[in-house]
């Protein structure tokens, strides 16, 4: 396993942020790291780093305690942080030789080049850091974390604030590296989830939830109904909540709504007879599994039904 973690809790005076955690990541695996604001991952991600140290429980890296070989460990892994940390008035190449002497590679301006061409910065890179935008100076993070070939990655919320093209050129780099590597990354972003993850952890106030394969995911609420149904007018929404069977409704359109029910029956049937009784012709329905996005919330929201 290229990270096992086992049993890590970390308080912060009286606040518990991570309490009693475990959870393996193995080889060529891109793992979704998802939490609430304030579920603890950045505090995780800054363990399995070094940088925070637990109170207790083992993280090993590539097979290394972090606490007792830490360098072993460290030397195993690149991290970018949510706030990236770039010296924006040197040049991309200048930077990027910086840190591949600092991380004694023998053959440091190949490695740069090798870097340059996986990120694409290869057009950039005589520029400054301070004249690139977002989207590329992620990228020059990710290169400075690729620099010594590590085999594991941790990449905290990689995407934040970037412009929709910027997304899809990041997400397209982090698929490619990770056929080769271990990624860890943590997102709010549902869509990365569903396009990137082999896998999905969850954390809410510092407790594991949630630790399935992308495609068993959607399936965690299989009993809980989704249905989607478009009238071709406005229904009596008072009527509409008060059918049989349906916990809640939420509301697309006028005439467009997505409806949830625990009920054993068919909830399509339940709209459907409503739907003659009170003269509201269908253009359509359809049953649905739960996104990620509900799945999420559902696991993460103590007051869901």
């Amino acid at each position: 396993m290229s990270v096992q973690i086992s049993h890590i809790t970390k308080k912060f005076g009286a606040q518990t942020a991570v309490n009693n955690l475990s959870f393996t990541a193995q080889p060529s695996q891109i793992l979704g790291f998802l939490g609430p604001n304030g579920a603890g991952k950045t505090t995780t991600m800054k363990m399995i780093t070094g940088y925070h140290t637990p109170d207790s429980g083992v993280i090993e890296v590539c097979g290394w305690d972090i606490q007792k070989h830490p360098r072993a460990c460290k030397q195993a892994l690149g991290y970018l942080p949510e706030n990236n940390p770039l010296y924006k008035d040197m040049y991309i190449r200048e930077y990027l030789l910086i840190f591949a002497r600092l991380n004694g590679l023998a053959r440091p301006t190949s490695r740069v080049e090798e870097v340059l061409q996986l990120t694409g910065l290869v057009k950039e890179q005589n520029k400054k850091i301070a004249e690139l935008s977002k989207g590329y100076r992620q990228r020059v993070g990710l290169s400075q974390a690729l620099l010594h070939d590590p085999k594991v990655l941790i990449l905290d919320e990689p995407t934040s604030g970037l412009d929709p093209n910027q997304i899809i050129e990041i997400r397209e780099l982090i698929r490619n590296i990770g056929k080769e590597k271990t990624i860890i990354f943590s997102t709010h972003i549902m869509q990365e989830v569903r396009m990137l993850c082999d896998r999905v952890i969850i954390i809410n106030n510092g407790n594991l939830v949630a630790d399935d394969p992308i495609e068993s995911f959607q399936d965690r609420f299989q009993d809980r109904q989704i249905v989607h149904v478009e009238f071709k007018a406005e229904p009596d929404l008072r009527i509409l909540k008060k059918l049989e069977g349906i916990d809640s409704i939420k509301s697309e359109s006028k005439t467009s709504y997505t409806l949830y029910s625990s009920s054993s029956q068919d909830l399509r049937d339940i709209i459907y007879n409503a739907s003659v009784q009170n003269n509201w012709p269908l253009r359509e329905i359809h049953r649905d599994r739960s996104s990620v996005e509900e799945v999420f919330t559902l696991l993460t929201r103590q007051d869901t039904k």
